[in-house]
């Protein structure tokens, strides 16, 4: 019996485990056994190594071959084992030394000329094979820039499966490995995608909206979830768009997580393997529940709107002509800035920890003005009540827009700040926060738990007066009364105060019991 050994990677969400791929040459009926829970897309492997093989120049066993998975108590799916299979039958064969591939990973698709494939998920297949202590991993050339964003990791991109077998022997490349690749990266196709934010975009474009405005310099400055209420025309849809404009670049290891999670999904722009900037989606209201926080049939589970968000924003325009489902499940996420999708195979995990900003009308008919209005009151509620209580206590920031009066549309330009100068601030506040939560797992006010909020974090008695009183009152919630800390302390981090005082506390009570449909 002869046996070789290769390594790959098997995903479960965002989250990786390094596999071993070994193959055992014996006597017996001539075909390839594969074991170790394959899905159907991993079982086909059989058929489109065969072939690779064939077409690279190299012979197939006329033996009996096993193929086996480790570990094998967890499921593994996907096309991406080819390359893994197809080096370690060929280990196992003596056509490359064993000892070359024993320590590589070996992630790819094989097509049945024997090129590889650009595949999905490279990045967080890398990091986890980082995390593992792997130190080489061979990819396709397509991938190259994603898996190198990984540090420390020796990364070997090819092009196709004799290029790589040269490699393994010492031996001179193939011709066409060094021809240019033009394999683009691969794209689901799905309607759910990033939004292109045009760097034009700039708050100053708003006219009026002070109050508004300096909502958004809240919520980037401390990552809190934002609705505007009001007619159309009144900028809630302008304002949002230019919350992004606000925000400052990704931190490198955020960028990595973020990047790891596009990956998966497909959705990484060709010619841009590293994510920068807080992405931006706006899905539209006919949007499901699964296509809204993730999920799949079967063993393929995809990420949905809320972990393409991450670290972004999630816009929801019309927000009352979403399914209540689909509003309803985004409480999960916004309070524990993840998701878990349990199936009968295992549970996947996607990380969701964005800043949601909510838009309504105040009614169906949309009315301009509330004298055009032909809703009648108990339509008007029913309307409201699409968004629920509960959702609405998870929303730090609530305005109720109005239009901007002709003085401000005329003459505010001359007033109005750059989103450059705001940004300025919003950095400035995050750099005072980050000082403040050194030592602690936390990068905002908006991520800090509720009980350490309480117990670390509680102003003075005379600040909380305000809050103390609408507890009292019960016009406030416990949740509420978390919210309305962090945003205190967002407040005192952009004046530049070292904790809330009771005008940040007024301010952020003010900010979260205003502006409810």
């Amino acid at each position: 019996m002869t046996l070789a050994k290769t390594r790959s990677v098997s995903l479960v969400g965002v989250d990786g485990f390094v596999v071993d791929v070994e193959a055992a040459i014996t006597s017996g009926v001539p075909g390839l056994h594969l074991v170790g829970l394959p899905d159907t897309a991993l079982s086909e492997s059989r058929d489109r190594v065969r072939a690779a093989i064939f077409n690279s120049g190299e012979d197939w066993p006329n033996r009996h071959v096993t193929v086996s998975l480790s570990p094998a108590s967890m499921p593994k799916k996907g096309s991406t084992f080819d390359l893994s299979i197809a080096v370690a039958l060929l280990a196992a064969a003596e056509a490359v030394p064993p000892r070359s591939c024993a320590e590589l990973v070996l992630i790819g698709e094989l097509g049945l000329d024997g090129r590889l494939r650009p595949i999905q998920g490279v990045l967080p297949a890398v990091l986890a094979a980082a995390n593992q202590g792997c130190h080489t991993v061979v990819v396709p050339r397509a991938n190259a820039a994603e898996a190198e964003l990984v540090p420390g990791m020796k990364v070997v991109s090819v092009r196709t499966l004799r290029g790589l077998l040269s490699f393994l022997r010492d031996e001179p490349p193939p011709i066409e490995e060094d021809a240019e690749d033009d394999s683009p990266p691969p794209q689901r196709g799905r309607a759910l995608r990033q939004q292109d934010i045009s760097p034009d975009l700039d708050l100053n474009d708003v006219r009026g909206q002070a109050e508004a405005r300096r909502a958004l310099e809240i919520s980037a400055a401390g990552g809190h979830h934002l609705f505007f209420t009001g007619p159309p025309g009144c900028g809630k849809t302008m304002l949002a768009q230019r919350l992004p404009t606000l925000m400052p670049p990704l931190e490198p290891d955020i960028a990595l997580e973020v990047t790891a999670i596009h990956s998966v999904a497909g959705t990484l722009r060709p010619g841009q393997p590293l994510i920068t900037q807080p992405p931006f989606y706006a899905p539209h209201h006919t949007a499901s529940r699964a296509s809204m926080v993730g999920g799949g049939s079967g063993r393929v589970l995809q990420p949905g709107a809320v972990s393409l968000a991450h670290r972004g924003i999630l816009f929801l325009d019309e927000a009352p002509e979403f399914f209540g489902s689909t509003l309803d499940a985004l409480r999960q996420p916004l309070e524990e800035g993840e998701v878990r999708i349990n199936r009968i195979e295992g549970m996947a995990r996607f990380p969701a920890r964005f800043t949601l900003v909510l838009a309504a009308n105040p009614c169906p008919c949309a009315a301009a003005k509330q004298v055009d209005c032909s809703c009648a009151p108990g339509v008007r509620r029913k309307y409201a009540a699409r968004l629920s209580g509960p959702l609405l206590d998870r929303i730090d920031l609530k305005l109720e827009l109005t239009p901007a009066s002709r003085a401000e549309l005329r003459y505010d330009l001359e007033f109005a700040e750059s989103s450059k100068v705001v940004a300025e601030r919003v950095q400035l506040a995050r750099e005072r926060t980050l000082r403040r939560l050194a030592g602690t797992p936390w990068r905002s006010n908006a991520e800090i738990p509720g009980p350490e909020l309480r117990r670390r974090f509680t102003p003075s008695g005379e600040a909380m007066q305000s809050a103390d009183d609408a507890l009292q009152r019960g016009t406030l919630s416990a949740r509420g009364l978390d919210r309305v800390l962090r945003v205190a302390w967002t407040i005192a981090d952009l004046a530049g105060h070292d904790e809330p005082d009771p005008d940040d506390v007024g301010g952020a009570l003010a900010l979260w019991s205003a502006g409810r449909p």
